[in-house]
């Protein structure tokens, strides 16, 4: 179960790491810059504690799967950007490979 924590918390380091990254401004602004920087660092520690205990096909479809999907919501609702009907569909696509990877993948 440890690799469930390690593979939250990457997603959560990059998450942060991306948000920190719109902030920086194109690397403009120095906090947030930094704090992208050191987000990364720790996502892909995690990244990498997780691999230790799980397929890197079924470790990545998840964790870049939820981040599309998180940082889409992020998107829409911390910076107000839109998503269109394409871009929702788009969406739904990744999550159902995840969804197939996970039930169907090599890891089973």
């Amino acid at each position: 179960m440890i690799q469930y924590l390690f593979l939250a918390l990457a997603i959560g380091c990059e998450l942060l790491g991306t948000t920190c990254m719109k902030f920086a401004e194109g690397f403009t602004r120095p906090l947030p810059a930094i704090g992208c920087a050191a987000a990364y660092i720790a996502c892909f520690f995690f990244l990498s504690k997780t691999l230790q205990y799980m397929n890197l096909s079924v470790v990545y479809a998840v964790w870049s799967g939820i981040g599309i999907i998180a940082a889409t919501l992020l998107s829409v609702f911390l910076f107000h950007e839109s998503i269109n009907l394409p871009g929702i569909l788009g969406i739904a696509l990744i999550v159902a490979g995840v969804v197939i990877l996970n039930l169907f993948g090599a890891a089973h």
